[in-house]
Parts: C-alpha cells; sequence; structure tokens
C-alpha cells in the first residue's frame, strides 16, 4: 500500500506492470476519503496515451519514482471506462473497478473493502487532500498542480540532408561524317626525246635497205591510285565522377514564445 507521504515521489514517474514493462506515466492519484491514503491511480493508455486508466493501489509498491502493480498493460488498459477521470469517483464506479481487478467490493455491514463507512451501503468513499471533505466518491491528486502557472513552449528545426535521385541519362553513340582529304604524291611519266648522232664511214654502218623504217619505244608513266581501309584510331567511354558543390537551403521554422497578460489590479495587497 502506498502512503501520502510517497504521493510526491511517484507524480510524474510511471506505473509499471508484473512484467516488468512499463504500462504508462501517472496522471492522478486518488485518495480514499475514509483513510486520507492513495487508493487508486490514473495511467495513460491506448493510442498515444488517448484515454486514462484506474489501477488499485492496494497492493501496489513504490520502486524509486514509479510504481509497480500485480497486473499487465493488458489488464490496465481494457479496465471499465470512467467518463470524466477529473471528477470523483461514485461508490458504483469503485464497485465495479475493483470487481474486475477482484481486490474486493464495498459491503451493507463490516468495512469489506477499501471505500464506503461501516453499516452504510453505497455511501461516499474519498476526498482530495485540496477538497473539503464533503465531495461524494474518489477526488484526485493532480500531478501537474505544481505546474499549474507554467506552459512548455515548443520550436521546430530544421534538420538537412541530402538523398540521391536521377538526375539524367548519358548515352554514348558513334555516328559517321565526311570530310575530304588532299594529299599530293608525286607522278612520273616518259616522254620521247629524238637524239641525233652523226655516223661516218670509220663507224662501219652499213646500209642495208633503202627505204621506208620504222622504230617503236613504248612510254610510261605513274597512274594515281586511290585506296580506303579501315583501321581503329581511339577508344571513348563513359564514367562518372562526383562533383562536390555548396547549395543554401532557406526555411521558415515556427517558435513559441510566452507573455502575460494581465487582469486586475496586481498591485493591491
Amino acid at each position: 500500500m502506498i502512503t501520502t507521504a510517497q504521493i510526491s515521489e511517484i507524480l510524474g514517474g510511471h506505473v509499471v506492470g508484473n512484467d516488468g514493462d512499463k504500462i504508462g506515466k501517472v496522471e492522478q492519484v486518488y485518495l480514499d476519503d475514509v483513510t486520507g491514503e492513495p487508493s487508486w491511480v490514473t495511467v495513460k493508455t491506448g493510442l498515444f496515451g488517448s484515454s486514462e486508466s484506474f489501477v488499485p493501489l492496494d497492493a501496489a509498491t513504490v520502486e524509486g519514482e514509479n510504481v509497480r502493480v500485480p497486473y499487465d498493460k493488458h489488464k490496465v488498459k481494457d479496465a471499465p471506462r470512467i467518463d470524466d477521470a477529473d471528477q470523483s469517483l461514485s461508490p458504483q464506479e469503485e464497485d465495479e473497478l475493483y470487481a474486475y481487478y477482484g481486490v474486493g467490493t464495498t459491503g451493507t455491514t463490516g468495512t469489506t473493502g477499501t471505500t464506503g463507512t461501516v453499516g452504510t451501503t453505497g455511501t461516499t468513499g474519498t476526498t482530495a487532500t485540496t477538497g473539503t471533505g464533503d465531495v461524494a466518491g474518489t477526488s484526485r491528486t493532480d500531478r501537474r498542480a505544481d505546474d499549474d502557472a507554467s506552459v512548455v513552449l515548443s520550436e521546430e528545426e530544421v534538420n538537412v540532408g541530402t538523398r540521391r535521385r536521377e538526375a539524367g541519362r548519358v548515352r554514348l553513340r558513334k555516328y559517321v561524317v565526311t570530310e575530304q582529304v588532299t594529299k599530293t604524291v608525286p607522278v612520273q611519266r616518259e616522254e620521247v626525246r629524238i637524239e641525233r648522232e652523226p655516223i661516218s664511214e670509220a663507224d662501219g654502218v652499213r646500209v642495208e635497205d633503202f627505204g621506208d623504217d620504222e622504230a617503236v619505244v613504248t612510254l610510261h608513266e605513274d597512274e594515281v591510285v586511290v585506296d580506303k581501309k579501315a583501321r581503329a584510331v581511339e577508344r571513348v567511354s563513359l564514367g562518372t565522377e562526383t562533383v562536390t558543390d555548396q547549395q543554401t537551403v532557406t526555411e521558415e521554422v515556427r517558435k513559441e514564445r510566452a507573455d502575460t497578460d494581465v487582469d486586475g489590479d496586481t498591485t493591491r495587497h
């Protein structure tokens, strides 16, 4: 059982199940009207902590700032819902919760259970330490009571990174172009040249035939011949290289600020 002296220790802590897993954060502590001791604690459960569940403190123990209860998260999460957890618990609501957890119920005589008074059926259960003591049901001690005059300021921050994306494609292809090539080569040709040489009797040349005669000389010349053949001259390939540039990013961020509004004359005592 948790005492009132331990309330400040557990506010802001967590409710831990019997399997050692955290069930949720302590939201409110409810005190018994008769004994003044803590009898219930609420914890945020559901998706993103969207609802509050009641957990009895009869068999709870304090471990640092955490409260260990003999139930697991599923048991607490499936507990009967209370429409308004900020108000007092009625005896009927307490009975329903005690029956669910199997702790005990309010009796018509005696002191069975943790709520009610001796010999009274369905009377009030507990009041908060901040109440007047005449409110029916169970009241709460809010863990936010110490910082009711505070607000939480948030601000956005810019996280800049990079991600790789396809910027384009480069294709390597070859094609044929035609250009004029001019080359000069030397060519030779033979021409006829008439040479005359006098003959004397001393040369001993006899005239055998007198009449027509002829001599034939074959002339030669160079002819320009063009021949083309293909040969490999260069290999062209594609590769990539990384180039680092600097790019400036400008983005708007929102920041919360706090200010005060004064109602009335705060200088009066």
